[in-house]
């Protein structure tokens, strides 16, 4: 076999090789691309890795309720920081997650976390008619309202969504259209910018791909 024939042996070998492996993980329900995961990590002698974890955090929302992380336990979400004032990139942030919320709303393991940056105007009564403007009729979809020091403390060491200095006084604010993705064990799975119609779909795109991953991971197997 002289090495013309080997190459081109080779370059209709490996996409047909390609294609079979590609075929036969989505028959038997592996996702053919797993997220990454953001934030400081850490690896341990056995060769595990720590990831990055959401912190503990204790909120009220629209309906008067306490919210902390075990109402995520075992869910997908979405998170944001809006505020209901806000005339600019909030509307425009959250007219977007109005799909997302919609995309995804019989999903047992999916919510949409919406924290306010002024709560001491965002009330349990304005979050819950905020709720109504974006057409929310369940808890899939939390505003939540609490200590400004712990909301901006999450905003900026739990979800990574703002890198600017500050401890959550009078004078601090977060304005930002970022959007995080967070799986079932509280690990940040992706970014993204709330006012971008495109980076909407990669949005969605990825929250099913993160679904297809723990469809595959409890998979009872044979």
């Amino acid at each position: 076999m002289n090495n013309k024939f080997k190459y081109y042996w080779l370059l209709i070998f490996i996409p047909v090789l390609f294609i079979a492996w590609f075929f036969i993980a989505k028959k038997k329900g592996e996702p053919i691309r797993y997220l990454a995961y953001y934030g400081p990590k850490n690896a341990l002698k056995t060769n595990d890795t720590i990831y990055h974890s959401i912190p503990n955090f204790e909120f009220i929302n629209q309906d008067g309720e306490k919210v902390t992380k075990q109402t995520f336990k075992n869910k997908i979400y979405v998170t944001e920081y809006f505020f209901t004032t806000c005339k600019s990139i909030c509307p425009i942030m959250n007219t977007n997650l109005e799909r997302v919320y919609t995309e995804f709303k019989n999903r047992n393991d999916f919510l949409i976390l919406s924290h306010t940056v002024e709560p001491e105007i965002d009330s349990v009564k304005i979050l819950k008619e905020y709720a109504k403007l974006h057409k929310v009729t369940d808890k899939r979809w939390q505003f939540v309202t609490g200590s400004k020091e712990q909301l901006y403390r999450l905003a900026r060491k739990g979800y990574l969504l703002n890198n600017e200095v500050g401890n959550g006084d009078a004078n601090d604010f977060i304005h930002t259209q970022n959007f995080a993705l967070v799986d079932k064990n509280f690990n940040i799975r992706g970014f993204y910018d709330g006012t971008n119609t495109q980076e909407m779909d990669r949005l969605i795109q990825e929250i099913k791909l993160l679904m297809q991953e723990y469809d595959y991971k409890e998979k009872p197997t044979n």
